[in-house]
């Protein structure tokens, strides 16, 4: 593993009688991805708020590097918040340049480097836009490229994903592997748990203010071993769910996801699934993040709850 260059040490912080984040602790190494995911009321935003010094801990230290940090490292981060807003009637290419000279970064070539930002992410026909004019995906673009122009050693973002099509996902997440290939670090809280699973070296679940899970993605995947079942099929999902091996089953567009019952011998369901249906696909492989979030915290797979994280508008 890489240096610990982002340390939480026992972080606590209080809102009256709740206590929304409880003694978390946290090494994010160098270079890495880290993903945070937790269901609503977490704790995820309030953490990163005290990374951030938006909000100070009641309790603990944030450290870069060994050493707690100050006002400078507001220079060092590059922070994309949850709650975004951009000046609307500044151009686009003023607004970058604005923003960086904020966080005192320097170049000598302005023009070429905004817009080298701008066609990597597909506006450079917007330069001389003013925000305003921007469609919501685009201004999500735009305050992405803000948040990274001044090449922070570390990158913080909130909900990154929200209000962005599958297109410009893409655009952004290869960004982000170009960020971590350059030297930085980046911590981000998404909901979209297929993102998360694509991208992360590392996750890291919260639940109730407290650390559920930690560590590298597939580590993290191999403690609950190779209970699940990836299959492909011509008949009808409820013969999977209903089956004496199987806990509950997750529908994705091109497979289906089963978590057998511990004990559970995945060839008898192969066997009574091929006795009547065309099998094309019957793959034993670790859990997804769905189930293991699920597991780890308790949902009912048949509660609105998973089925608001199953679509996606569950915030974790």
């Amino acid at each position: 593993m890489s240096a610990v260059f982002l340390e939480l040490k026992n972080i606590s912080k209080s809102y009256g009688e709740k206590q929304a984040v409880k003694s978390f602790s946290l090494s994010v190494p160098k270079n890495s991805i880290y993903g945070m995911i937790g269901p609503n009321g977490a704790g995820k935003t309030t953490t990163i708020r005290m990374i951030m010094d938006i909000i100070a801990p009641d309790t603990g230290q944030v450290l870069l590097n060994g050493v707690e940090v100050d006002e400078k490292f507001k220079n060092r981060v590059g922070y994309l918040p949850e709650e975004r807003g951009l000046h609307k009637k500044m151009k686009i290419k003023d607004v970058i340049r604005f923003l960086a000279e904020l966080k005192e970064y320097k170049t000598d070539d302005w023009d070429a480097e905004i817009d080298s930002w701008l066609s990597k992410m597909s506006l450079a026909d917007c330069r001389d836009k003013k925000v305003e004019e921007l469609s919501k995906g685009m201004q999500q673009k735009l305050q992405f490229i803000t948040t990274v122009f001044h090449k922070p050693d570390i990158v913080i973002l909130d909900e990154l994903f929200s209000g962005l099509d599958p297109l410009n996902m893409e655009l952004v997440k290869n960004s982000i592997f170009d960020l971590r290939n350059e030297g930085a670090t980046i911590l981000f809280s998404t909901h979209v748990m297929e993102q998360a699973e694509k991208m992360c070296d590392h996750i890291v679940m919260i639940n109730d203010g407290q650390k559920m899970l930690d560590g590298e993605l597939s580590e993290v995947k191999a403690r609950f071993g190779k209970n699940t079942v990836h299959l492909v099929f011509d008949g009808d999902s409820q013969f999977v769910e209903s089956h004496a091996t199987v806990e509950h089953i997750v529908k994705f567009p091109q497979y289906l996801e089963a978590k057998l019952k511990d004990g559970a011998d995945h060839m008898l369901l192969l066997k009574d699934l091929a006795a009547n249906n065309s099998v094309t696909k019957f793959e034993l492989v670790e859990p997804s993040l769905y189930n293991i979030f699920i597991e780890t915290a308790s949902i009912d797979p048949n509660s609105d709850q998973f089925k608001e994280l199953k679509e996606g508008t569950l915030n974790v």
